[in-house]
Formats: C-alpha cells, structure tokens, sequence
C-alpha cells in the first residue's frame, strides 16, 4: 500500500493581482506572505531568485502591457531603440572597436519584446560560446594563428575604410615615409 501524505491537488495557474501580474512578482522576502507554500505556487526559496533590478524591470514592463496603449508604446520605443543601437553598430563593424558587441546589444534590446530576436539572440549566444570553447581547446599556435589572421582582417578592413572613405592611403603614406627618411 501507498504512504498517507499530502493529497494530490493539481497545480493552479498562478493568481493575478492588478493589471495582470501574477502574484510571485508582488512578493519579496521578508513580506507578510512571501513564504506561503499554497497548492499552486512554489515556494521563493525554490525559485531561481533573480536581481532586484530585474524583477523591478520585469514587474514595470508587465505592467506597462497590461495596458493596450503601453503595449503600443513600449513596442514603439524597443523597435527605435534596438533599430539605433543596431545601425550603430553596424557602422562601427569596419572601425575596430565594439561594432559587434554593440549589433548584439541592439538585438538585445530588441528581444525584450520580439520573439524572433529574441531567438536569433539565442543562436548568435550560442555559436559565440561554441566557438569560444573551441578556440579554448586549440593549442597555443592554432590561437597565435587565428589571433593574427584577425588582426590582418581588421588592419584590411580600416586600410579600406580610410583608403576608399577618407582618400587616405596609410601603405601608401607609409612606404613614402620609409623611402624619404
């Protein structure tokens, strides 16, 4: 026979409070019913506690769609917000500098609120982490060896820019300098 235990009680979703967030998120440690074990709730101290700031963040943009008007809104201000941060980016690819890191921040922007860059923020995260461990995992020449071909990219790359954008030719400029002096 079984052991007598708790009954069984299928999990409820959790209740709303105000303009549609659910309960956990009203809820901090140390508050008067913080720590209520209820059928359909899970308990704080199981939960994967996360930042103040972004459990603030994450109640203010609940809030924030819970209104039709806020919804529009705040769709609005992420699609101009990651489109600047993107084209900056993008500008910067050339330059050496954060012209990546800033594309990437830009889609992360972006997936705050759209579900397609929220999955290609997804697959570039991983494709970086793969590649990094795979670089890891190389021996000191083969990382010698990538290390320089970036680099001879990134010096193509600004000759280019200055050369075609600018009309100054630095090879040219240089090996000028190295014939007269």
């Amino acid at each position: 026979m079984a052991e007598p235990g708790p009954p069984k009680v299928a999990a409820r979703p959790a209740e709303k409070r105000g303009y549609g967030v659910p309960m956990e998120q009203h809820e901090r440690p140390g508050r008067p019913g913080a720590d209520r074990g209820d059928a359909g709730r899970t308990m704080l101290a199981e939960r994967r506690q996360r930042p103040r700031w972004r459990q603030r963040l994450s109640t203010t943009l609940e809030l924030i769609r819970a209104n039709p008007t806020g919804r529009v809104a705040l769709k609005i201000f992420i699609a101009i917000a990651g489109a600047l941060v993107v084209t900056l980016g993008i500008a910067l690819i050339p330059l050496p500098g954060p012209g990546w890191l800033l594309v990437i921040a830009g889609l992360g922007v972006w997936a705050v609120e759209f579900h397609w860059a929220r999955r290609l923020l997804g697959f570039t995260r991983r494709h970086v982490h793969n590649w990094t461990q795979w670089v890891k995992d190389r021996s000191l020449g083969v990382r010698f060896l990538l290390g320089s071909v970036g680099l001879v990219f990134v010096g193509s790359v600004v000759w280019l820019s200055l050369k075609y954008s600018f009309g100054i030719d630095v090879v040219a400029e240089a090996l000028h300098y190295l014939a007269t002096h």
